[in-house]
């Protein structure tokens, strides 16, 4: 029964991991110029100048399947995850395939350049779409094999929930790889303060998708074990 639980547990917070995109968090804004000028276009600094010199911010979030930009006037309120999932009418909102990209694409097509690093984001994606197929087929394994107390199907499921964990702690180790060591938007960031806006300012976090990943594997991991340790026990007693 744990076994089970803890399965479905693991799936869940695969799935949302997965389904969600919301694994980096960002938000960019700009003090514009006493004189109006700043930015170019969806920037943080155009919208300043558009709502009368305000400060204004431009939040930014990223999973597997999209990437979405959204922004207006914050009144210099510092945005955090929860901000994101309760922002109410933003001045414009804009999505695009996040997974067409090997970069954030919060990085602007001027500073984006290739770097050894980006391959991090491809084998990120390969490697997520294993461990979520390994916790689906894993799971459908351990319903079938558990009417008949098949030790094999449910030893299979438990290899496969295992491997399901492994991959998505790959994948946060990549993820957080690829988040440090790209210098991509570093040199967005150095890109906008010289080209644009003196006062730039970026902020960058992990998202709550990223949060719900080193959950997955735990849950993961320990349903696997448990599986297999039913799986050695339904041979033993009924073979």
């Amino acid at each position: 029964m744990s076994g089970c639980l803890f399965g479905a547990l693991a799936a869940v917070f695969i799935l949302l991991s997965f389904g969600t995109d919301y694994w980096l968090l960002a938000s960019e804004s700009c003090t514009p110029n006493p004189d109006g000028s700043s930015l170019t276009d969806k920037s943080a600094g155009q919208l300043g100048a558009e709502q009368g010199g305000r400060d204004s911010t431009v939040s930014y979030h990223e999973g597997f399947f999209w990437g979405c930009f959204s922004g207006g006037h914050t009144d210099g309120i510092e945005l955090d995850w929860a901000s994101w999932l309760t922002s109410s009418h933003p001045s414009f909102k804009q999505c695009v395939p996040a997974y067409l990209y090997p970069f954030p694409i919060l990085a602007s097509n001027e500073t984006a350049e290739y770097s050894p690093i980006l391959i991090y984001k491809g084998f990120w994606s390969i490697f997520m779409l294993i461990s979520v197929a390994a916790v689906l087929l894993g799971g459908l394994l351990i319903i079938c094999g558990a009417p008949f107390a098949s030790h094999r199907l449910y030893k299979a499921g438990g290899g496969l929930f295992l491997v399901s964990g492994f991959f998505l702690l790959c994948v946060v180790v990549l993820f957080i790889l690829w988040f440090q060591l790209s210098d991509t938007l570093e040199a967005h960031v150095k890109y906008q303060l010289i080209k644009f806006c003196p006062g730039f300012n970026l902020s960058i976090s992990y998202g709550l998708s990223f949060m719900f990943a080193p959950i997955g594997v735990f849950f993961c991991l320990l349903a696997g074990l448990l599986f297999l340790l039913i799986g050695r026990t339904v041979q033993n007693n009924y073979h």
